[in-house]
């Protein structure tokens, strides 16, 4: 049976204190425009010092800043928003507030007005989520950004009542979230233990870890979660992307500037695809044909042919490109890019096919977790 952690009390003095504020669901920025000939998309991007969430809608070549909102629980600091997820039905939309005493939060929003629906206490600097195909589960990485070096946590949450069941300790400063396509599996990256942590998400418990650290690279045995730190060869390893058939990995080496393809039944590298410098978020596109991966040091993605490993660079509006999200019907890549200082970061549509920018809009600071809400219109 999973033990659980009650936070239930904190949720609902988070709901009542949203509901004091009166806080509007949205701010509209600009009218959605009528008669567009193509499909409408819609994203959403966290901004991590803003404390707002921005919703952006793209149609007909334009992209805008059709709504945002705010989230966080301390009004006279930033709270940090840092992932966010929308449930496989679009009906809500999970955001990750990395900062709090000590502990972070997960807050639960109604995907179309924005309001805050429940929320729950989870680890130390929660970042990435995934949520599992049925949409009943929440994986949260408990990055501990701020916290010694020590063995971390993956925090379970059951979405319907918003409940924090027992963490699983994986590894030191584990990030990147993702559920295999059938559910069984979880997967997350372990920056400082430089590993590869399966889940098995029956009974949540570590079912397998796979070395990274070149020279080492292999399964390793027991429980060996403490912090590695290798003078030379890390990965550190900042993101996993799951092919929709399920058969394979893709495990971003933000230290080595390279991506690994893992085979998922043995964990086995099969390919490596050289990149850029600081390989950092990645996407497959449904269609199981093409890997689009952030490169935060290059200001610029890159786009990998599956079936030939032919790479394909495109330039970003902005520096520090951060998350990726690939559109459902794999034709667009949703590119979020922090800037640096005072400077407002954007949302970068990228043309997967024509491999080139085909729009952009200015969001808030420091955009950072993006998540795809939905698609309408075109003839779907």
């Amino acid at each position: 049976m999973l033990a659980k952690r009650s936070s239930r009390g904190l949720a609902v003095a988070a709901i009542l204190a949203t509901a004091s504020l009166g806080w509007p669901a949205a701010t509209p920025a600009a009218a959605q425009s009528n008669g567009q000939s193509g499909p409408t998309y819609w994203v959403y991007v966290a901004n991590e010092s803003s404390d707002l969430v921005s919703r952006v809608r793209f149609s007909d070549g334009v992209a805008v800043e059709e709504t945002t909102f705010e989230v966080g629980y301390h009004p006279a600091d930033i709270d940090g928003a840092h992932g966010i997820t929308v449930s496989p039905g679009g009906e809500y939309l999970y955001v990750s507030i990395a900062h709090g005493q000590p502990f972070g939060q997960i807050w639960k929003l109604d995907a179309a007005s924005g309001r805050l629906v429940d929320s729950t206490t989870v680890g130390l600097f929660p970042a990435t989520m995934a949520i599992s195909p049925d949409g009943s589960m929440l994986y949260v990485v408990n990055f501990n950004l701020h916290g010694d070096p020590i063995p971390s946590t993956v925090s379970p949450v059951f979405t319907p009542f918003m409940e924090e069941f027992e963490p699983v300790e994986t590894c030191v400063r584990p990030h990147g979230s993702r559920f295999s396509v059938d559910g069984t599996r979880h997967y997350s990256g372990c920056l400082l233990s430089d590993q590869l942590v399966e889940i098995s998400t029956e009974i949540p418990e570590v079912a397998r870890r796979l070395r990274l650290t070149s020279g080492h690279e292999g399964l390793v045995s027991g429980d060996h979660n403490a912090s590695v730190i290798p003078a030379a060869g890390a990965c550190r390893p900042t993101w996993i992307a799951v092919a929709p058939d399920d058969e394979h990995l893709y495990v971003t080496c933000n230290a080595r500037s390279e991506v690994l393809e893992i085979d998922a039944a043995s964990l086995s590298i099969r390919r490596r695809f050289p990149t850029g410098r600081g390989p950092y978020n990645a996407d497959v596109t449904p269609d199981g044909t093409h890997l689009v991966v952030t490169l935060k040091g290059d200001q610029a993605i890159a786009i990998f042919d599956l079936a030939t490993g032919e790479e394909t660079r495109v330039a970003t509006s902005r520096p520090v490109t951060h998350g990726i999200v690939v559109s459902p019907d794999s034709r667009y890549a949703f590119v979020s890019n922090e800037a640096v200082g005072a400077t407002r970061g954007t949302v970068d549509v990228i043309d997967i096919a024509a491999g080139k920018l085909v729009a952009s809009v200015d969001v808030q600071y420091q955009p950072g977790g993006i998540g795809f809400w939905k698609m309408e219109g075109g003839g779907l």
